[in-house]
């Protein structure tokens, strides 16, 4: 379930905000019809090393979700972490030495080029640090996800060290203990003083989700802490935060 700290003022407002528009009934069907409410999503993975010259650094992630191996993050909650917990389960961290920021950054966007429900991203590391500072001061947050003519919503948390899980609202609404996550943000920041470069990892689990919006909720969530202003006032002054003009805000850039 969330932490009982979530601001429930500003949460209660984002389920019954006079812009909430459901979508239609099929469509968000299709967004719920995959979410894991029964048990904890989990995974294992074999790792090897791929032999190719130009991927002697990248580590091969070979994922299946029917192992008990990864349980609760954190034991206020019922989330459970589905993408890699540590960059070396990614990347041969101790081959990086001699390598530059930008050498690193084009071999994480490279290796996550074309791979199913996953994406890479890249910032320097002061800015990655940054918003690992913000996240830690304040965890939680909210995104819309705008279908047709309507939208639903998602719930974020942070959890320390390193990672952001996104739940659906409503499945919150329904029951906290049961809420699952559909996405999780991997912020690592190991090399961030060493090389400059901070390496984000966005891992789309409910297959309800489409590419493209899970890919939006990330950049989306990223852009909120970094500018932070609507994140703290979430978190710290609840009842100040307008949900429908966050709401609105939102509905502009989503097309964009």
């Amino acid at each position: 379930m969330l932490s009982s700290a979530l601001p429930r003022n500003a949460l209660v407002r984002a389920l019954n905000s006079n812009s909430f528009r459901p979508v239609a009934k099929e469509a968000l069907h299709r967004s719920r019809a995959y979410n894991i409410t029964t048990k904890p999503i989990s995974s294992s993975r074999c790792l090897c090393t791929l032999t190719s010259t130009s991927h002697t650094m990248i580590k091969h992630e070979h994922k299946r979700y029917n192992s008990p191996d990864i349980q609760l993050v954190q034991k206020r909650s019922n989330f459970s972490f589905a993408g890699p917990r540590k960059l070396s389960d990614i990347l041969k961290v101790e081959l990086l030495k001699d390598k530059s920021n930008t050498e690193i950054s084009d071999m994480w966007m490279t290796y996550h080029e074309g791979k199913e429900k996953v994406h890479g991203i890249v910032m320097d590391g002061k800015k990655g640090r940054n918003l690992l500072s913000k996240a830690a001061q304040c965890p939680f947050f909210i995104q819309p996800v705008f279908r047709g003519e309507g939208h639903f919503m998602i719930v974020s948390q942070f959890q320390t060290p390193n990672y952001f899980l996104l739940a659906l609202l409503e499945d919150y609404k329904m029951d906290p203990a049961a809420a699952q996550p559909i996405l999780t943000v991997s912020v690592f920041d190991d090399l961030a003083e060493t090389k400059d470069v901070v390496l984000l990892r966005c891992d789309i689990i409910n297959r309800g989700i489409e590419d493209d919006e899970g890919y939006k909720l990330c950049q989306n969530l990223i852009n909120d802490y970094l500018e932070f202003e609507g994140v703290h006032m979430f978190n710290k002054k609840p009842d100040a935060f307008d949900v429908d003009e966050f709401v609105k805000e939102k509905e502009q850039k989503w097309n964009e």
